[in-house]
């Protein structure tokens, strides 16, 4: 124990001392990899039948409305009720839209609204259940371990979506049932694994009147724009993912560009999760704790210059270094905007915090997905995923003179305050 790294010897006493974290990461590897198994076999499915860039950004859209819709009262129930309640009933949710995906073909074996229809269940799932999935981590351990935890929790996720994509692209080519079923399966063991998880226990609420409870969701509203540190990182996070986000066109890419296949789309669609591992990997050794602000515009830069890159490459390594380039400051990013509001957030309001921030996190994800299939549409999609990068660069300096706070944020010793 004495050659590890201080922060690593700290984690693992946790996980000797308790049971709950090792059972919360396994459920989230679970659940993350048959996550990204789901989304490489919908996007290859969704391409094969239209063809088109705009049926692939749809698939974002239709998970977009129902997950927007959700969010926001979800935090409010995690607040009420216990997170880990709320999360096994999302991933069983989750389970159910891998069973449609697997009975779709029953229905047409080439209409597209069959396989929408899932992903708008699973956007309504991902709702429910990545509030109560943020708000679950603190409950589990320490306040000073919570840097530490983020960042085990951070690289396990990473590493599903290194996994996940891969295993994915290769499950499907061997047949798409086995990875609609394989998805159910891993949603249903992680929820089942949740179940014997505990934690802190979190204040009942009090009234519950529809009124009382709309109230309590503005407050996380207000508790978030009332912080101009966290409300500038996840609105930056927000418009740097939608505008720079390559992901729903790696199937145009995969397959015209790059004539990979759907084992090339599987190793595109990993390599951003390999590049953010390896980040992870080195942030929990060194946690961000300084410069907080300049290291975020900066890895945003990355961001958005890793982006053009990838863009204008034919060249399969070139293009997967790009993405690695991606992930690696993605995961940068994604740690600073943990960090500053895991720690500003008293326990009674994490649920809510958690769905503002899952909310513009989806809006990043999927609607960025629905940009760029859009923007590919009717420009192509080499001039979309550039014009998307040069579009994330450009936010850069509007952010600086915007939230000038962020910009010079140096730890979070009391965020609160800031």
């Amino acid at each position: 124990m004495r050659l590890l790294p201080e922060n690593i010897n700290t984690m693992l006493a946790f996980v000797y001392r308790d049971r709950d974290l090792p059972i919360y990461l396994c459920a989230g590897f679970l659940s993350s990899t048959a996550a990204l198994v789901l989304s490489v076999a919908v996007g290859w499915r969704v391409y094969e039948l239209a063809g088109s860039p705009l049926a692939l950004g749809l698939i974002g859209l239709a998970q977009f409305v129902p997950r927007c819709l959700l969010s926001l009262p979800s935090g409010e129930l995690c607040d009420r009720l216990e997170p880990r309640r709320i999360l096994a009933a999302g991933l069983l949710l989750e389970a159910l839209c891998g069973a449609l995906l697997l009975g779709g073909p029953l229905v047409s074996r080439s209409a597209l609204w069959p396989i929408y229809a899932a992903m708008a269940l699973f956007g309504a799932a991902r709702g429910l259940s990545e509030p109560a999935e943020q708000a679950l981590l603190p409950l589990l351990v320490p306040a000073s371990g919570l840097p530490q935890a983020i960042s085990w929790n951070s690289t396990l996720w990473q590493a599903s979506v290194i996994a996940g994509p891969a295993v994915g692209g290769l499950i499907y080519a061997w047949s798409p049932a086995t990875a609609y079923a394989a998805c159910s399966a891993a949603f249903l063991a992680a929820a089942a694994g949740l179940a014997m998880v505990g934690g802190r226990p979190i204040a009942p609420a009090g009234a519950t009147t529809l009124r009382v409870r709309m109230e309590r969701v503005k407050d996380g509203i207000r508790f978030v724009r009332g912080q101009p540190v966290i409300f500038g990182a996840v609105s930056l996070d927000l418009i740097a993912v939608l505008f720079g986000g390559a992901t729903a066109l790696l199937p145009v890419y995969a397959r015209d560009v790059l004539h990979a296949g759907s084992a090339g789309l599987g190793l595109l669609r990993s390599a951003p999760a390999a590049g953010a591992c390896l980040m992870a990997l080195y942030q929990t050794r060194r946690p961000v704790s300084r410069q907080m602000g300049a290291r975020l515009m900066a890895t945003v830069a990355v961001f958005g210059l890793s982006t053009v890159v990838f863009g204008l490459s034919t060249w399969f390594p070139l293009s997967f270094a790009a993405l690695l380039a991606v992930g690696a400051s993605d995961m940068v990013s994604v740690n600073i905007r943990s960090l500053l509001i895991q720690s500003a957030t008293p326990d009674e309001m994490r649920g809510r915090v958690s769905a503002v921030n899952m909310l513009f996190i989806g809006a990043s994800s999927e609607l960025g997905e629905f940009e760029s299939g859009l923007t590919a549409a009717l420009l192509g999609a080499l001039p979309a995923i550039v014009l998307g990068g040069v579009g994330t660069l450009l936010v850069i300096p509007v952010w600086m003179k915007l939230f000038p706070r962020l910009t010079t944020v140096d730890c979070i010793s009391h965020p609160v305050s800031i």
